[in-house]
């Protein structure tokens, strides 16, 4: 197989996925819409269809629907799993002020880096084996969701499924900054803290109180505490809010809290020391609900093998692939934990993922969609 006939095969028909592009960022897809998550499924199981896939539509009351493609390989093979997601963080409207550009070397527009591009190179990918007389190396199973920018809340399970019965996971989110791709991420936990206290005059009164939000300026710098940025772990005390008017002694505070650990112990410990926190001012109490939502994505010996392989894969197409890790959270952090072996940051370069500067550069389209087509091949 000549390693480079996919990319001299996308490269010739460039124009035309880029037109696909701009189909699909036009098409806005905001986390929650179920209308337009919906009639964007509609078109990708289209899409997928028209490529050989055997498409299931999971069906999804809390939001849109979620896709599954099964394409054919050799029978007795575990299969390859593709992970991504159509919906973007962009409310509906955006692509008037942001609208899908070429800009000289890039695409700009709403989702198009996060990760609308990645559409566009499994369809390259499987084009090109139908035309070049190629195939995977194993069965291949698509996933894409409805809802990962929103925490994956209902399609975790159907994604810890698929990792499970996969030989390995290949993530279509963008890569770090440099292009490398992404073998490790630290673990996602959101905490919600609310102080109780009593309320009082705080003219007449003010000893009757019990102030909620001194309470809560005392649990903050306890959270803050729990930083260990050498050890991977931090803690951010993102939103704060309490009390009514300046004249009442506040009796309730509340903060939104952040936290990424590298390991699933780190995890862990976050987990019992947000658990534990107490009161520490008279007539208070400390309530705390959450935890971590997504694993850590961790290193693992097999995670490291499959890099080596994929980087054997990227020489032979003229690609130094190099790795690296992220605070950041995706779906990958799920099929690693699951048991499938992970190779994540697979999508187009660009960069401004969640940023009006959101852009893919054109020239690594066909690089990347080569590079998935060859993993498919090899691996």
């Amino acid at each position: 197989m000549n390693p480079n006939a996919v990319r001299s095969f996308v490269d010739a028909r460039l124009e035309g996925y880029l037109a696909e592009l701009k189909g699909l960022v036009e098409h806005e897809s905001p986390s929650g819409d179920k209308p337009r998550l919906d009639a964007l499924a509609g078109k990708i199981a289209a899409r997928w269809g028209g490529l050989g896939g055997v498409v299931e539509r999971v069906a999804n009351e809390g939001g849109g629907d979620h896709l599954v493609g099964r394409f054919p390989g050799p029978a007795g093979e575990r299969p390859a799993l593709v992970v991504g997601h159509f919906d973007t963080v962009w409310p509906v409207g955006t692509i008037d002020r942001m609208p899908f550009r070429r800009d000289g070397g890039r695409l700009r527009g709403p989702g198009v880096y996060d990760m609308k591009a990645s559409l566009v190179l499994v369809a390259a990918a499987f084009e090109a084996f139908a035309a070049l007389g190629l195939a995977p190396r194993r069965p291949v199973t698509v996933v894409f969701t409805s809802d990962e920018e929103v925490g994956s809340t209902t399609s975790r399970g159907l994604i810890e499924a698929l990792a499970r019965e996969s030989a390995h996971a290949l993530v279509l989110e963008p890569p770090l900054a440099d292009g490398s791709l992404k073998t490790a991420r630290k673990g996602v936990g959101r905490f919600a803290v609310e102080v109780e206290g009593r309320a009082a005059h705080a003219g007449v009164a003010p000893e009757l109180g019990a102030s909620a939000v001194v309470e809560l300026a005392h649990q903050i710098l306890k959270i803050h505490a729990l930083n260990d940025p050498a050890a991977g772990t931090t803690v951010n005390v993102g939103t704060v809010a309490g009390g009514t008017t300046p004249n009442v002694v506040p009796a309730r505070a509340w903060a939104q809290v952040d936290a990424r650990a590298v390991t699933a112990a780190g995890a862990e410990a976050l987990e019992v020391a947000m658990a534990g926190l107490a009161a520490v001012t008279p007539g208070t109490r400390v309530k705390v609900a959450g935890g971590f939502n997504r694993p850590a994505m961790e290193r693992t010996p097999a995670i490291a093998a499959l890099f080596e392989r994929a980087r054997g894969v990227g020489e032979a197409l003229g690609l130094a692939l190099t790795e690296g890790a992220t605070g950041g959270g995706s779906d990958g952090n799920f099929t690693a934990a699951a048991g499938a072996p992970t190779l994540d940051g697979l999508g187009a370069l660009g960069g401004g993922a969640h940023a009006d500067d959101e852009h893919v550069l054109v020239d690594t389209i066909p690089e990347r969609a080569a590079l998935l087509a060859a993993l498919l091949m090899e691996i």
